[in-house]
């Protein structure tokens, strides 16, 4: 057997053992992960070339107006029915789930529609993605991305306050 035959079999026993029976998209996440790093690497790679550098400082404003954006516009993405389109390859319908939101199966039918399909089910999932592209634009444009923060964090102190009211009202 060669190294990489057997490094192969070591692999599959692993996942096998790891899985216990049960349907988990090993190899989805593994490909979902390296998608990650190369695109947190070739950002920090290009931002080195091109002479950006980190903000010397993260006020907690910043952290605040950011936490509240990454929070809206997972949701936006994860349960949204205007963005199932984006979610529909990797999801199958399933209902509504909530005021505004939908809930959708994950595709199991292969590894990587399954790792995706939970990525963008999922706003916990989901929010190192977009906090990692907040932080980016902190580094190429700061004053952009904190305007864009700034409109989705406004619809998250909406949406509070709209389900604030609601609550309100119904108990009159």
């Amino acid at each position: 057997m060669t190294n990489a035959s057997t490094i192969k079999h070591w692999a599959q026993r692993e996942a096998d053992t790891y899985r216990n029976g049960n349907d988990r998209p090993l190899s989805g996440y593994l490909a979902a992960m390296s998608v990650y790093a190369g695109a947190v690497t070739g950002v920090t790679l290009l931002a080195r070339r091109l002479g950006f550098r980190a903000p010397q400082q993260i006020t907690p404003w910043d952290v605040a107006l950011f936490g509240l954006a990454t929070h809206r516009v997972t949701r936006t993405i994860t349960k949204d029915a205007v963005a199932s389109p984006i979610r529909a390859p990797f999801t199958t319908y399933g209902g509504v789930q909530g005021p505004a939101e939908l809930h959708e199966e994950v595709r199991t039918d292969s590894h990587l529609r399954h790792a995706v399909g939970e990525l963008l089910t999922c706003p916990f999932c989901l929010a190192q993605w977009v906090a990692t592209g907040f932080t980016a634009g902190l580094v190429f444009a700061p004053r952009a991305a904190r305007l864009v923060a700034s409109t989705f964090a406004s619809i998250a102190v909406a949406d509070f306050l709209q389900f604030g009211y609601s609550a309100v009202q119904s108990k009159e």
